[in-house]
C-alpha cells in the first residue's frame, strides 16, 4: 500500500503554533501517514530571511518533539541557493517512491500558483492541499484539495515584531522554542 506523505515547506521563521495546527489538521482530515516539514534556504517569493537556515531547522525539530506523525527534513538547507518546490518535489518521488505526496500550503500562497517554477510539473507530480485561509479566499479553481482549518491569525512577521519590541511570545509558539530564541538573542534588536 503507498504512504501518504505531506510536505509543509516554508521560512518557519520562527515556526509557531498555527504551523503546528495546520499540519495536525491536514493529517488527520486526510488521513496522512506522515507529515514531512521543510525549512527552505531561500525562498524565493520573500525578500530575505532573518535567521540562518540552521537555525530555522533547529527550531522547527524543538517544535515537533517526539511528534511522530511529523518530521523535519533538512533537504533544501543542504541543498542551499534559492528553493524551489519542484526540486524538492523530484528530491522526495527518487526517495519514496513508494509514496503519494501532498503539497500543503495556504491559500495566500495558492494564489499566486502560476509563479512558481515549473508549475505545471509540480500539478502533476503531487496532489495539492490548499488550506483555506478567511483573510485570502482562493480566486482562481484548480484541481486542489481545500481543507477548512481552525483560523488562527498567526504569523512569524507578528512573532518577529514582538521580540523586537520586547513583548511575550508566550502562547504563540512552544516555550523550548521561546528558549531557544532567547538562548541564541534571534529576532531581538
Amino acid at each position: 500500500m503507498r504512504k501518504k506523505i505531506g510536505i509543509l515547506g516554508g521560512t518557519f521563521n520562527p515556526p509557531h503554533i498555527g504551523h503546528l495546527i495546520l499540519a495536525q489538521e491536514v493529517y488527520q482530515k486526510l488521513g496522512l501517514d506522515k507529515i514531512l516539514f521543510i525549512p527552505t534556504n531561500l525562498a524565493p517569493h520573500k525578500e530575505s530571511r532573518n535567521v540562518s537556515g540552521r537555525h530555522r531547522l533547529n527550531m522547527v525539530k524543538i517544535a515537533l518533539g517526539k511528534d511522530r506523525r511529523f518530521k523535519v527534513l533538512d533537504i533544501e538547507i543542504k541543498r542551499g541557493g534559492v528553493s524551489y518546490t519542484i526540486d524538492t518535489v523530484r528530491e522526495l518521488k527518487r526517495k519514496y517512491s513508494q509514496a503519494d505526496f501532498y503539497l500543503i500550503v495556504g491559500s495566500d500562497l495558492a494564489n499566486d500558483f502560476p509563479t512558481w517554477r515549473y508549475f505545471s510539473e509540480l500539478k502533476r507530480a503531487v496532489k495539492i492541499v490548499v488550506a483555506k485561509r478567511r483573510a485570502y479566499p482562493l480566486k482562481k479553481k484548480g484541481n486542489f484539495i481545500t481543507v477548512n482549518i481552525v483560523q488562527m491569525g498567526i504569523a512569524s512577521s507578528y512573532i518577529r515584531g514582538l521580540i523586537k519590541k520586547g513583548f511575550s511570545v508566550e502562547y504563540l509558539l512552544a516555550q523550548e522554542v521561546a528558549d531557544y530564541i532567547v538562548k541564541h538573542r534571534l529576532y531581538s534588536k
